[in-house]
């Protein structure tokens, strides 16, 4: 086996700059139930021995500490509810309130709901917070208005307001998209210059198709996130797009907005196949993910998990420009032996 002469930042950096790096380096996203039966599976006690006993080069993520009005609980900042709702292998948090579903105008929202303020965080202890992961990348900041739209108002009722109440979304965005500005400017003051990736995100894409029409996408969140995108660029920090599904339409746009990255490659969704991403946007985005999660990692058996591996390799990986990674988080029903399969083979087969 060659010897590595990386650290996880010089890996990452080394393939979001276009060089070679020693290895393709590899990303670990997973829920706490599959973290926690691989690490029993593994026979260790804590995610830093888990990363280093497969080679996972996960970016640190720096955050502010929150200072502002105490928040009830199962509430967040926003006012959201959320629930524990079992689906049997695990638990995930659901929204189950709504606090702007009640409102049909932005005079009535304006009335009615307090906005969060940038100063309810501070900023402070960052630079405290990155120290002995000089040889991590590191990540901060960034936005997903849309996710938390569609909780303030409500899935159904923040889709329909596309079409029916424009303006309320507008108002709501513009509100949204601020705040994340806010808080990912003063991550970069925090500490100038050591943010590596910022994740500016947003679902776009079903299993067959794009959530959105083009023209909403254009309307609602490219100009706002391309004012994301300009920050961190010129913050010196690199875009990762993450969007679940078929959004194959939607990518020469964001491309051409200014990402980096590209996030999770669900290659089983409509027009995601690897070999046509590759060739129509391998020169103009870095690929990471890649890794099935819906039927691979989760069912499959382990030389499935590692002839998948393989083949990202060869086809996203040719040339370069590839971060090998599950595409999402890994699920509690994933047999940790799959996992351990696809990180062992990218080790073994993912030097450059």
């Amino acid at each position: 086996m060659p010897k590595e002469t990386m650290t996880p930042r010089e890996r990452w950096l080394a393939v979001l700059q276009r060089q070679t790096p020693d290895r393709v380096p590899m990303d670990y996203w997973a829920t706490d139930e599959a973290t926690a039966k691989l690490l029993k599976y593994l026979g260790v006690s804590t995610e830093e021995e888990m990363l280093k006993r497969l080679h996972i080069d996960r970016p640190f993520t720096v955050t502010p500490r929150y200072i502002g009005p105490p928040i009830p609980p199962d509430e967040d900042v926003f006012g959201i509810k959320y629930q524990d709702v079992d689906y049997g292998t695990g638990v995930y948090r659901e929204a189950v309130y709504h606090p702007l579903a009640q409102y049909e105008s932005v005079e009535e929202i304006e009335a009615n709901y307090r906005w969060p303020d940038p100063d309810w965080w501070d900023y402070s202890d960052i630079p405290q917070q990155i120290v002995g992961h000089e040889e991590d990348p590191i990540r901060g900041g960034g936005s997903e208005p849309f996710l938390t739209y569609k909780d303030l108002r409500g899935q159904e009722q923040a889709f329909m307001d596309l079409v029916l109440h424009p303006e309320i979304v507008h108002y709501c965005l513009d509100k949204l998209f601020e705040l994340a500005y806010q808080n990912t400017l003063r991550i970069y003051e925090a500490i100038p210059g050591k943010v590596m990736i910022t994740y500016v995100a947003e679902d776009m894409g079903s299993q067959e198709s794009l959530l959105f029409s083009p023209k909403q996408i254009h309307e609602f969140l490219i100009p706002r996130m391309k004012r994301m995108i300009d920050l961190a660029h010129e913050a010196g920090a690199y875009v990762f797009f993450h969007s679940d599904g078929a959004i194959r339409d939607i990518l020469p746009d964001m491309i051409e907005a200014g990402i980096d990255v590209l996030n999770p490659i669900q290659w089983r969704c409509k027009g995601m196949e690897r070999e046509g991403l590759k060739r129509d946007f391998g020169d103009k985005v870095i690929f990471h993910g890649g890794v099935d999660n819906q039927y691979t990692l989760p069912f499959g058996t382990v030389e499935e998990v590692r002839q998948e591996v393989i083949d990202n390799l060869r086809i996203l990986g040719a040339g370069g420009g590839y971060i090998l990674a599950p595409c999402h988080n890994i699920q509690a029903i994933t047999p940790p032996e799959n996992i351990v399969a696809m990180y062992e083979t990218g080790y073994e087969y993912g030097w450059t």
